[in-house]
This record gives C-alpha cells, sequence and structure tokens, in this order.
C-alpha cells in the first residue's frame, strides 16, 4: 500500500477513535454527571503503530493484545473494515454497547485478548503463544501467526511482565512480538528517566530481538546536515521533561530552546535557521511511532526466530491540540478544539462517522485488508466425557492433597480420553503438591524433546521427561504466571476448537498473589481449575507467613468460578471430576480447590455402600454440602468445611455423650450454598434442593460454624433458617506450633467448638 493511503487511513482512524471519546463525553446525555472518561491521548500515540500493523502485516492468524486506553482505535479500525456497525461508535462505555478496554466476550467487533488490568494482557499473548503450541502437539489444527502485544511503556512496570519476560520457556517462542508505545508519560506525568536504553538491555538480556524506532525520516534527513550530529546528540541526550515541553512551544520558542547551551548548540542554532516554521514544528515531532515507512521497516525486519519488542518512540496525544502535554491522560478535547480538529482533517464534526468511498483507494485498502484478515469460523469440539464417580471408597488415613494426583492418575486409567485434555501447570512446587506420580506417567510438556541426564539416578522420584507429548508444564516461582498460563489453556476450546482440561497448582497460601490475573482470564473466557494447596493454619509448623486466612471466601466472590474445599479424599475425587465436567464447553466455568495435607481417617467420611446412596452423596457433595451426622433430637448444628471436619465430629459425639444432640454438616462450597441461598429469595436462578437437605427446616437449630480460614465465610448459613449462630474461624495471622496449639490458639479446637456449641444452644 502507498504512504499516501496509508497516511490518509491513519488520519481517519485518529479522527475516529478521538469522537468516539468526544460523543461519549461531550454530546450523549449524562444526568448522573458521573464522570465517562476515556483515552484520547493514549489512543492518539498508538494510531499509526496499529493503523500500520494492521493495514500492512497482520495476517489472518495473527493476534493482538492491544494496550487498555487505546481501545477506541481498535474499534475504529474494525468500524473501517466492516467488522463493527455504525451505532455502535456512539455507545464507548455506555450500557450494552462498548466496553471501557477491549474485551473478548463482551464487544461486539473482533478483540483477541481481554486488556485492563494493566500487565496481565501485555503478558496475555505469551501464554496465548504457548497454548497454541500444547494444542499443535496435542494433534489440533491451529495454523500459524504471531502474538503480538501493543502495550504502554508504564505498563512495563508491572512485575508481571518481567516475571513473564525472564520465564526460562519463553525464549523459544519467535512468534511472540511486543511493540512499546514509548511515550514517556504515565497518567500523572512525564517520567523523567525512563532509562529506554535500559529497558532495550533488559530485553536483549532475556534473548529478545530489540528493534528501536526512534526517529522518523525528516529528522533522519536532518541529521545528515551541517549541524545534523549535534542535533541528534542533543535530542538523545535531553531529559523527558525538556523534550516534551518543546511539544508545546511556539515555533519560536522552539527556535531559542532546542539548541541549548552546550557543545554544539552553534551548529544546531544554524541548522534550525535553515528551516521554515512549519518544517521546525513538524521534525520536533517526527518520532519513529508515527512515522509508517520506519515502522513498516521495523515490522519487516522481525526474524521470528525469538521473541521480538519493538521500541517505538511516540508522543502521547500525536495530532491532537493536548499533545505533549503532562496532564493529558485523562483530557478531553473542548467542543471548540474538537471543531478545529474536524475542520483540519475536512471532516464533519456533527457527523463524525463517514467510511471511506468505496471505490477510493482508501475504501479499497479497507475492503482489501478486511479480505485478508477474515477468519475462519471455529468450529469448537465438545469435551470428552468426564465419569461422575470412579467407584473406589477410600479407606485407612490419607490427605485431599494427596487425592488430587491419585485421582489423575485413576482418570488415567477409567476415561482416557479425558485424562489426554488435562495439562497441569505448577510453579516449581510439582513435588511438594504430591504431583510426582502424574509426572512420571504423563511427562513433562517440551516444544522439543530434551535429554533426561537424571534418567539412570536410581534415588531420582520424579523423571523429568521433556517431551512434546507431555502433560505437565513447569514455570519458574511466579504465580502470575502460572494463572496466565492455565487461563491461555483454558480458552482454547474458544480460540481453536480444542477443549483442554488446564489445572493450576500452588501455594494456598499464594492464591491470592494469582488472583487478580486468574480472574482476568476467566473474564477473558479461560476455563480453568486451580488448586490451592497445603491450606489454613492447618499447616501449622510454617508460621504465619505460609498459613492462608482468606482464602476460602474466594469462591463466595470471584464471578465464574466454583469453589470446593474437600474434607475427605472421595470429595477431592467427586468435585474434582465435576469441576472437570464443567470446562471447554460456552457454558462452562472455573473451579478452586482449597487442598489440606493433614491426614484424615477416611472411614469418617461415611460413605453409603447402597449405590443409589452413594449417587446421592455425590450429588450432594458437588452441590455444596451434606448431612454427615444425624441425631435423633438435635438442639444444635455444626457446619464445618474442609480439615476441621475431624474437630467437627469429635465435638458432636463429646455433646452426645452430655446428652445434647449435635447434627454435623460437611460444607463442601460455601459459594454454591450461597448461591443456592440466593435462588431461594429469588435474588439469582439456580436450584435450592440442596438447601432442604443440608438444613431441612424441620430440623433448625442454633448453629456452629467452623473452618480453617475466615470465619465470615460460612456465618451467612445462619440466614438459610435464621437461627441463632457462632461462626468460628481464623481472623488473626498464625502462630507456629504443633495442631493442637494452633487450633487452640484460633479458637477451632474441638473444646472451643463444644463450648460455642453449648452457649449457642443455651
Amino acid at each position: 500500500m502507498d504512504l499516501n493511503t496509508m497516511q490518509l487511513i491513519q488520519q481517519r482512524v485518529l479522527w475516529l477513535s478521538t469522537a468516539m471519546i468526544h460523543h461519549a463525553n461531550r454530546v450523549r446525555p449524562n444526568p448522573s454527571g458521573l464522570k465517562v472518561g476515556g483515552h484520547q491521548a493514549s489512543s492518539a500515540s498508538m494510531v499509526s503503530i496499529m493503523t500500520s500493523l494492521w493495514f500492512e502485516h497482520l495476517q489472518p492468524g495473527d493476534r493482538v493484545s492491544v494496550k487498555p486506553h487505546a481501545s477506541p482505535v481498535l474499534h475504529s479500525i474494525n468500524y473501517l473494515l466492516g467488522g463493527l456497525d455504525e451505532s455502535y461508535m456512539s455507545m464507548l462505555r455506555q450500557f450494552g454497547g462498548l466496553q471501557s478496554y477491549p474485551s473478548r466476550l463482551k464487544d461486539p467487533d473482533p478483540v483477541d485478548y481481554s486488556t485492563g488490568s494493566v500487565g496481565i494482557g501485555a503478558t496475555a499473548p505469551i501464554w496465548g503463544a504457548v497454548a497454541r503450541r500444547y494444542v499443535q502437539s496435542f494433534g489440533g489444527a491451529t495454523g500459524t501467526g504471531r502474538q503480538y502485544s501493543l502495550v504502554g511503556d508504564a505498563e512495563l512496570d508491572e512485575g508481571a511482565v518481567w516475571e513473564a519476560i525472564l520465564d526460562p520457556g519463553i525464549c523459544d517462542l519467535g512468534e511472540v512480538v511486543w511493540i512499546v508505545d514509548l511515550n514517556r508519560q504515565s497518567l500523572d506525568r512525564v517520567i523523567p528517566n525512563i532509562a529506554a536504553r535500559r529497558l532495550e538491555k533488559m530485553f536483549d538480556a532475556a534473548g529478545w530481538q530489540v528493534i528501536t524506532v526512534k526517529f522518523g525520516r525528516l529528522l533522519e534527513e536532518l541529521f545528515t546536515r551541517a549541524g545534523g550530529p549535534q542535533l541528534r546528540t542533543r535530542i538523545l541526550e535531553m531529559s523527558n521533561p525538556e523534550y516534551q515541553r518543546l511539544l508545546r512551544c511556539s515555533a519560536h520558542e522552539v527556535r531559542g530552546r532546542l539548541p541549548g547551551t552546550g557543545t554544539g548548540s552553534d551548529e544546531i542554532n544554524r541548522l534550525v535557521g535553515e528551516l521554515d516554521d512549519a518544517t521546525l514544528v513538524a521534525a520536533i515531532r517526527n518520532l519513529g511511532g508515527h512515522d509508517l515507512a520506519a515502522l513498516r521497516a521495523a515490522y519487516r525486519a522481525i526474524d521470528d526466530t525469538r521473541p521480538t519488542v519493538i521500541v517505538a518512540y511516540t508522543i502521547k496525544g500525536y495530532g491532537l491540540p493536548i499533545e505533549g502535554h503532562p496532564q493529558n491522560h485523562s483530557s478531553v478535547l473542548t467542543v471548540k478544539e474538537f471543531e478545529a480538529l474536524a475542520a483540519s482533517m475536512g471532516t464533519d464534526a456533527a457527523f463524525p462517522w463517514e467510511r471511506f468511498a468505496v471505490d477510493s483507494a482508501a475504501g479499497r485498502a479497507c475492503a482489501a485488508t478486511a479480505e485478508r484478515l477474515r477468519r475462519p469460523p471455529v468450529c469448537a469440539a465438545a469435551p470428552p466425557a468426564v465419569p461422575n464417580d470412579m467407584g473406589r471408597t477410600p479407606r485407612g488415613v490419607a490427605t485431599t492433597q494427596a487425592s488430587l494426583g491419585r485421582t489423575l492418575m485413576d482418570l488415567t486409567r477409567e476415561a482416557p480420553e479425558a485424562a489426554k485434555r488435562i495439562v497441569t501447570v505448577s510453579p516449581d512446587v510439582s513435588s511438594t503438591t504430591n504431583l510426582g506420580g502424574w509426572v512420571n506417567k504423563v511427562g513433562v510438556w517440551s516444544a522439543a524433546e530434551r535429554r533426561n541426564w537424571f534418567a539412570d539416578d536410581r534415588e531420582t522420584l520424579i523423571h523429568w521427561r521433556e517431551k512434546p507429548t507431555g502433560q505437565h508444564m513447569e514455570l519458574g516461582i511466579a504465580e502470575t504466571n502460572l494463572v496466565g498460563l492455565i487461563g491461555e489453556l483454558g480458552a482454547t476450546w474458544s480460540r481453536w476448537g480444542q477443549p483442554l482440561f488446564p489445572i493450576g497448582v500452588l501455594y494456598d497460601p499464594f492464591v491470592e498473589r494469582a488472583l487478580e490475573p486468574w480472574s482476568y482470564g476467566i473474564y477473558a473466557g479461560g476455563q480453568s481449575i486451580l488448586v490451592g494447596t497445603p491450606s489454613g493454619v492447618t499447616l501449622a509448623a510454617e508460621g504465619g507467613a505460609h498459613q492462608s486466612i482468606t482464602t476460602p471466601s474466594v469462591g463466595v466472590e470471584q464471578p465464574g468460578c466454583i469453589s470446593y474445599e474437600p474434607a475427605f479424599t472421595i470429595d477431592v475425587e467427586w468435585t474434582l471430576l465435576a469441576s472437570l465436567a464443567r470446562l471447554g464447553r460456552p457454558d462452562g466455568t472455573s473451579a478452586y480447590l482449597r487442598l489440606s495435607t493433614r491426614p484424615v481417617d477416611q472411614t469418617l467420611a461415611a460413605v453409603p455402600a447402597d449405590p443409589a446412596a452413594r449417587e446421592r452423596r455425590r450429588r450432594q457433595v458437588v452441590a455444596g454440602g451434606y448431612p454427615l451426622v444425624r441425631r435423633e433430637s438435635p438442639i444444635v448444628t455444626i457446619a464445618a468445611m474442609g480439615a476441621m471436619m475431624t474437630e467437627a465430629i469429635a465435638a458432636a459425639q463429646r455433646l452426645e455423650r452430655m446428652g445434647v444432640g449435635a447434627d454435623v454438616v460437611c460444607v463442601t462450597s460455601a459459594g454454591l450454598l450461597f448461591k443456592a441461598l440466593q435462588a431461594r429469595q429469588g435474588r439469582a436462578p439456580g436450584e435450592t434442593w440442596i438447601l432442604d437437605q443440608t438444613f431441612p427446616a424441620h430440623r433448625a437449630t442454633p448453629l456452629v460454624t467452623v473452618l480453617d480460614g475466615h470465619p465470615h465465610t460460612l456465618a451467612f448459613l445462619a440466614s438459610i433458617n435464621q437461627v441463632r449462630a457462632t461462626a468460628l474461624g481464623v481472623s488473626q495471622f498464625g502462630q507456629v506450633g504443633s495442631l493442637d496449639e494452633v487450633y487452640r490458639h484460633h479458637g477451632i479446637d474441638t473444646d472451643s467448638i463444644v463450648a460455642a456449641a453449648l452457649d449457642v444452644a443455651r
């Protein structure tokens, strides 16, 4: 495409993206007076980068993560390509319209990656590249293509970015391309020392190809003239704030400020004196990120043998009256500024949504680009059936954590087709979370087979066999990477029609660290299972730093997720199988399992021997809870979850000896019981039968709830039958000690449960 046509398209994209935000803030009625917002300056700095990328370089198999504040640019490009109806152009940030930030599931036009959480959308294409390679090694047809991230320079402050870049496996992903919008501004200010060269060195040290697009053709031509080398040095050595200030100056002021007072100022003065005002003003703005020819050369230089970062120097607000202003991040043009911009671009401020004429050069370019980027529809394969129950009844003493690996192993025998879809991911804790047997069975995934140098070492318990058919992925110690990867593995059903069953395993105390990126993955359509283990103050000897407190409420509060905290190993099997069966489908959902290393007598589960009664129990476990102990004339009910079932049963037995009948209910999912309660109240759709079976009205008694976590998680159970209640749990940082000592310290030991039951029953 010739550069003149590209320039016309670039100008129209700038106009449309600016007009969308203007309409949302200045035209659309706003009775509440609440800020609508939008980011005209952040969008403007990306217009050239995105116009060049879409209209010349993207291929149908490529996917792009667009920085959140440039979403209007993406919508404007999709509009010119025919992928967005005109009615949506006036509906930015309006209910039922275009989202504030790109969303795969909520925007009506093509969006490859949801963004909005700073740094997380940037790294998503890395994990998307891994997911595509995994699907290919699995035998799925994913085609080829690059994975682009369009990243704001301030976004590189996020630790999640560097955790991903530095992971050892990333240097092999030649399809990953990042484009950094280096406008040297953040939300509040011009960044004084952004140290672009340092960033380039950091990417280079991580094994990335680094391409810098610093200056445009006009400046490069000036650098060849007398005084040009001195001008180049002056600009390069100029601080970011000083350079940004030049953008707010008249031509006369630039002539006085640009030469400076250092070495070479005389030569720069003479060069500047040769330029007319228009050329001088254009030159100081002629950075590589706005020069279509420079961008074209940069995109063509990508070698596809390793990850690439293109550092494109830009101006925030380029082409707008607010360009370069230190507080332009959330600025919106005034009506007069908008009308003046329309006049300068030859557009109509009253009807801003005009497309190019079909028979014009730009119109034909849009049509050709739309045809080039057309993707065939994705036909999602149905995920293989997952059994409900594998028929085992555990005996003896076991932990729920160990049951995870055992269930996965059983699945390879009982349902091999379903087991083939499982891919486990761990941040260097496979052995300590009991995945060793599974890893030995299925192997470790690697794009290329690697020799296991410890294969002949008889004392090596985990055999690290890396091969393209492996089903376990091991990352460095970075929980954000783990959940980023399982989120993309959980989206393959919608991207390439190949459903996977991703399971991420990490220490439960670090679930909160991973929660935001995992929530992002769920929001973006990724369905996965997160397993937190070991958990709670039950991990007594590890002390407060490794004892989770608030994680049990995750399932109550996290949208798109069902959480389970099983008490017995059979509960782990049933809830894990049910969670797997919900993955890889349009109506699917993610799951979180909180497991423990506490050895528990499995006969306490009292699993029914009769097949029908066993199935009834299984359905209750999956639905959120089940009655474990029923007394003839109960006067109190103990509802416990997870590791606390041993103490709850012991407390009920002691109360019985005192003549106090106590029912015991095993809660497996606080979130599901809460949803059932909302359904009963008419506040949400859903079934309510589980409440009738766990807390029937005719057996309503005062209630004691207890869990190894914050007590508020189960406190709502009292409202099912409007009874008196006492909520026991953990609400302060833990202590090192024996299990009995730690439980006693937090008031969740058997004595505390008995005392609470006597108090509430009166």
